[in-house]
């Protein structure tokens, strides 16, 4: 089952085209030390040693699609902010061409965690919704960007980022483009017309409630793939691996057996590869191949990361 990418591929994967568009954040950790508990409260105190920033949400895929090989760019809303100013800086660095609106009255979304000895102790999120000015700035500019690409994701994090996604996947499509969708919510109406969404198990059920087996369950994906119009749903199931539901059935591959260290970003990494291999023209079954195997390595490593051709071949 195992993918092998030939030359061809790896040329392929470098012409495809992929705009990336949703809900972009920094991810910051601080990494610390602790050794006793506050005398103010019942928490342990830790001793910062480091930090690190990293490309979080819309963003990380972006960057996981570029360290792949392809020509990524990326549509989003930021503050115009010391975070806003370092994602373009991250951004720039990774190879992605940015195309960040500055919302002024909103401040760029900013996921802080403390982690000590390899553990996430707790998690500070800043966020607030983009103005509806900002986001009609961004659909005019998604309008202009379309021709120039090949592959459309729209990573969805709930964070307002996406309000006028149903207008983007309607026109995306008209242009002939693969479109995929990392979903949230319990409302998937908004991305009717998309080529494939890809939720996870918590996500589907949301949507879809719980399933009693393998034919309950083969039977609420398609009726919403039939529903939504889409060419396929890609379930993420964690350690069962990944089903993949067309019209023609349904296509099962098994999770890459290795030590799960982190799962936070592992759907980003599944979308933008997924993104990137159909952008190649690459069929969706053989694209599920690569997520996998693309999954399966990243949850190997701590926090949002990515994974590089070399590691894929």
């Amino acid at each position: 089952m195992d993918i092998k990418l030939t030359t061809s591929d790896i040329e392929k994967f470098r012409q495809a085209r992929v705009l990336v568009v949703g809900d972009v954040m920094l991810d910051r950790y601080w990494f610390g030390d602790t050794e006793r508990i506050s005398p103010e409260a019942p928490v342990p105190v830790v001793l910062v040693g480091k930090n690190d920033e990293r490309l979080g949400g819309a963003a990380n895929v972006a960057r996981n699609a570029a360290s792949i090989g392809a020509k990524i760019s990326i549509l989003g809303v930021v503050g115009d902010d010391e975070p806003g100013r370092r994602i373009e800086e991250l951004l720039e660095n990774q190879g992605v061409t940015s195309y960040l609106q500055r919302d002024a009255s909103a401040p760029t979304t900013v996921k802080l965690r403390v982690v000590a000895r390899q553990q996430q102790l707790i998690r500070l999120d800043f966020e607030q919704a983009p103005t509806h000015e900002a986001l009609l700035n961004k659909l005019e500019q998604f309008q202009a960007l379309l021709p120039e690409v090949d592959a459309v994701v729209f990573s969805d994090y709930g964070k307002g980022g996406l309000t006028h996604v149903t207008k983007m996947i309607e026109a995306a499509r008209a242009a002939g483009k693969v479109v995929l969708v990392d979903p949230k919510g319990d409302d998937y109406s908004k991305y009717k017309g998309a080529s494939i969404i890809t939720p996870n198990r918590s996500e589907l059920r949301q949507v879809v409630g719980r399933w009693k087996d393998e034919a309950d369950l083969f039977q609420k994906a398609q009726a919403l793939r039939v529903e939504l119009g889409l060419d396929a749903l890609l379930l993420t199931r964690s350690e069962e691996g990944m089903s993949l539901f067309t019209e023609s059935g349904v296509e099962h591959v098994t999770a890459q057996a290795r030590e799960v260290f982190d799962v936070s970003g592992a759907g980003d990494t599944v979308i933008a590869s997924m993104a990137v291999a159909l952008a190649a023209k690459w069929s969706p079954a053989q694209a599920m191949k690569l997520a996998n195997k693309a999954g399966g390595i990243v949850v190997g490593k701590l926090g949002t990361a990515t994974v590089s051709l070399e590691e894929l071949q």
